[in-house]
């Protein structure tokens, strides 16, 4: 049984909210982020795979926890709307197709940063030219993890200008309930 789904099982999850995070809500408000195909890394119980679903996104939701899907499955049931469910390993899966955008929340800061790098390029295969990474980085100020600490100056070199259009001015601060924050940032494919 992996890490993570033993935390999901024994309902060890201080990552999850437990709502929708106010970043994403906003980024939807500004019609920032429009509807099309979009894919949750890391979903966990998926509570913004089952807004984006209400409101008419074609939702992949992924992550390496069938318990967590399962408590997805049920939400979005109850809730009378649809998302694909995968369960694999987010470093080595492959869609058949890539996607308009991609809600990152969680799964990066939970990665070990020597995976860093291949998480970026399997983010950059399955968006489209063009699309949107729209991304929450987290902030613990402390070494170590999960999660672990997203420092913008090493995300700007993890996503390099040469691959990702990162948005003017510094990126939005969003509080979470775990006590740390995240550093919001809306970044472009290029090529």
């Amino acid at each position: 049984m992996s890490h993570w789904e033993e935390k999901y099982r024994t309902k060890v999850i201080p990552w999850d909210r437990g709502a929708v995070s106010p970043a994403l809500l906003g980024w939807l408000d500004d019609n920032e982020l429009q509807a099309g195909r979009i894919l949750i890394p890391g979903c966990g119980h998926g509570h913004e795979a089952l807004e984006l679903a209400r409101r008419g996104f074609q939702v992949t939701a992924l992550d390496i926890a069938p318990t967590a899907l399962t408590h997805l499955a049920t939400e979005l049931h109850a809730a009378g709307v649809d998302a694909e469910r995968v369960c694999a390993d987010a470093l080595t899966w492959q869609p058949a197709q890539p996607f308009d955008a991609i809600y990152e929340q969680t799964c990066l800061c939970a990665l070990d940063p020597n995976h860093w790098a291949v998480y970026e390029q399997q983010l950059f295969a399955w968006l489209r030219p063009g699309g949107k990474l729209f991304a929450l980085f987290m902030q613990t100020e402390r070494a170590g993890g999960p999660p672990y600490h997203c420092a913008v100056p090493e995300m700007r070199t993890l996503f390099p200008s040469t691959r990702w259009q990162w948005p003017a001015g510094e990126p939005g601060r969003v509080g979470h309930p775990n006590g740390f924050f995240e550093f919001a940032a809306e970044l472009t494919r290029l090529g």
